[in-house]
């Protein structure tokens, strides 16, 4: 069967790589981007430090700092006047995950016309959207350098799933010196997203070799530096280590798409408006749990990765293997234990099931799962 591998043209990794970043905007005879970024990097003076790079090469900045932390299709629309306006013919993206993505909607936007809704699903735009320089400042949701674009639809209260090869960015920059004292609170969560999407990656019945092998090397990375990067914001070492594997998640998920955890995590996020990276990690062990029924080596790799000797083990042992070292892991970083921390409620369930099941993340889970089964996975997770 054919299969197509989804990554950006350029990838710019390591220490310092911004200022490569800039250099490689200006190669591209780029002239004026709106910057899509939230208040606090602005606040912080992260916004200018891009601008100042960029204003030494003559690029001109409009700057957007409207995202909210799970971007709506207000911001969208926001970000979409706000280019138009000043004629800006490329997008910065700078920030985590919510930025990115808000960046992607207005990009996708101004090159296909329409709304952000009418493009909900898998590849339904006509065009590549404007091109995307995305500056990451977290290692977890590798949006920076995926197809994926998640954006909550304020009339419906959801998170609508875009996937499409033309929200591809042109150029991923992952500067560690950029994600040095983040809140342990963010790179916990962050980091645990990565580790969900190396682990649905590789349970993903559209898994490859390819995806095989990035996903397992992210989880072990994980394993060895995330516990570091969230006691010590700046140790340079553990966020460049964590820059490395959250990318290479994003490469397998990216390509091998996820599964009932973020398609189930979308519906909190959506209906709640609580943090993407924490519900993940919530989920995780609880849906895995269920995907043990049909994968259990797959899910006894993934414990081999976190670093548990599997010799001898059954592949039932290895899979219950794996969910303890997740829960140590999550207990270990400051993971709430449960839904009900964060404030979900059984009597929403129903409806929040209903929603993850029509998630496009949630085709390629090697389970497929009934409206009850999904209830049972919330309810166990609560």
């Amino acid at each position: 069967m054919a299969r197509a591998f989804f990554i950006p043209a350029i990838n710019l990794m390591g220490a310092g790589c911004l200022t490569d970043a800039a250099d490689s905007i200006k190669s591209q005879g780029f002239k004026k981007g709106l910057i899509v970024t939230d208040k606090v990097l602005n606040q912080i003076g992260v916004v200018k430090q891009v601008q100042d790079l960029l204003h030494e090469r003559e690029v001109a900045t409009v700057v957007f700092d409207g995202t909210q932390p799970n971007p709506t299709t207000g911001n969208v629309k926001a970000g979409l006047e706000l280019l138009s306006a000043n004629e800006c013919d490329f997008v910065i993206s700078l920030g985590g995950g919510s930025p990115h993505d808000c960046a992607k909607g207005v990009a996708l936007v101004a090159a296909n016309g329409g709304q952000i809704g009418d493009y909900e699903g898998v590849d339904q735009s006509a065009k590549p959207m404007l091109p995307l320089i995305a500056i990451n400042t977290t290692a977890g949701t590798a949006s920076e350098m995926t197809r994926f674009c998640i954006i909550t639809d304020e009339a419906r209260h959801i998170k609508m799933a875009i996937v499409d090869k033309h929200t591809t960015p042109l150029i991923s920059v992952n500067d560690p010196m950029l994600m040095l004292a983040k809140p342990a609170s963010l790179t916990a969560a962050t980091g645990m997203d990565a580790l969900t999407h190396a682990i649905e990656a590789y349970v993903s019945i559209a898994a490859t070799p390819i995806t095989d092998a990035v996903a397992i090397k992210a989880i072990e990375l994980i394993q060895a530096h995330l516990r570091t990067a969230v006691a010590n914001g700046d140790d340079l070492e553990a966020r460049d280590q964590m820059a490395y594997a959250q990318f290479m998640a994003g490469m397998a998920f990216n390509n091998a798409s996820l599964g009932y955890v973020h398609a189930m995590a979308h519906q909190l996020g959506g209906f709640y408006d609580l943090p993407h990276g924490v519900c993940n990690a919530v989920l995780l062990p609880h849906v895995q749990r269920y995907n043990a029924q049909v994968c259990p080596e797959r899910l006894r790799d993934v414990a081999k990765a976190m670093g548990v000797d599997v010799e001898g083990m059954s592949a039932e042992d290895g899979a219950n293997a794996a969910l303890e070292a997740i829960n140590v892991l999550s207990k270990d970083v400051g993971i709430p234990a449960g839904l009900k921390d964060l404030g979900a409620k059984l009597e929403d369930i129903s409806v929040l099931a209903d929603n993850a099941l029509k998630d496009a993340c949630g085709f390629t889970n090697p389970k497929q799962a009934t409206h009850e089964e999904i209830s049972a996975i919330f309810e166990a997770a609560m």
